[in-house]
């Protein structure tokens, strides 16, 4: 045991004598001490990995998913941005759902009630079709006398009626007084009542069921207004996909100027996550 630990002291010296002459050697000889060198590595290896990080893919991220870019670059507001997205087509969902709803309820309404002495299986009209029913009581008939030419709805109280006063307005000199029947005046204003005029198979009337006709109107108004919010729901959803965009492309600029120039630059923000309130 002696005859061992005599020849390790000398082994232990010499290691050492080794490690303090490489430190003792100039720098111009282009020698580092092993601290030196490796003292660098942790800073090279996270400069590399914010460069490698600051690529095109995360502008790309950020436009098809908000907060993915962000993420992609070690930046923890991305938490935002996948909450705001996550929260408009939360939103959108809802309201797009809401909107169905109160349409097939209205359109369920006016067939039952106000549709229904005139066609037992009257087809669905369009959206101008139930926002003329929600402003006119009764549609009015298409042709006032049945055979021979046609006889526009008289009556300005009705939808027909309007469009009839409107064509006469618009095409005569005088919408009291009609011109003959071969003249331009007369066609022109034929031709945009039979363009514009409810149908036969579409005619309807309120005037019997009033209390149906005051919850059409409040169903068709919900669901106009439930749409409107859905597309405001997808504008918050393109405003965020554009912010989240803008915000990885000038985060990726400036790292690319910072390797460039040596200096760091950066666009910050953070989120109060897990902050705790200090005692007073």
């Amino acid at each position: 045991m002696a005859a061992i630990a005599a020849v390790a002291i000398p082994l232990v010296d010499s290691s050492a004598q080794r490690v303090e002459h490489a430190r003792a050697l100039p720098a111009s000889r282009g020698y580092e001490a092993p601290t030196a060198v490796f003292g660098h590595l942790p800073k090279y290896f996270a400069e590399k990995k914010d460069s490698a990080r600051a690529t095109p893919w995360a502008v790309l991220a950020s436009a098809l998913v908000p907060g993915t870019g962000q993420a992609w670059l070690g930046q923890d507001r991305f938490v935002a941005y996948l909450a705001v997205e996550a929260y408009a087509w939360a939103r959108y969902a809802a309201d797009a759902r809401e909107g169905r709803r109160a349409r097939a309820s209205y359109r369920n309404l006016a067939s039952q009630v106000a549709r229904r002495p005139f066609s037992a299986t009257p087809p669905v009209g369009d959206f101008d079709y139930y926002e003329r029913m929600e402003k006119f009581v009764e549609s009015g008939v298409y042709d006032a006398v049945p055979g021979g030419d046609l006889d526009p709805e008289p009556d300005t109280t009705t939808a027909n009626g309007a469009i009839w006063l409107l064509a006469r307005q618009t095409f005569w000199s005088d919408p009291s007084v009609a011109p003959p029947r071969d003249s331009a005046e007369y066609r022109f204003a034929e031709e945009f009542y039979r363009e514009r005029a409810v149908g036969p198979d579409y005619r309807w009337s309120w005037s019997n069921a009033q209390l149906e006709y005051g919850e059409f109107r409040r169903t068709i108004r919900r669901s106009n207004n439930a749409y409107r919010n859905s597309l405001e729901d997808l504008g918050l959803v393109i405003a965020n996909h554009a912010l989240s965009t803008v915000d990885a492309f000038i985060t990726v600029r400036l790292r690319h100027q910072a390797d460039a120039n040596g200096q760091r630059y950066e666009v910050t923000g953070s989120l109060p996550l897990g902050r705790r309130r200090q005692p007073k």
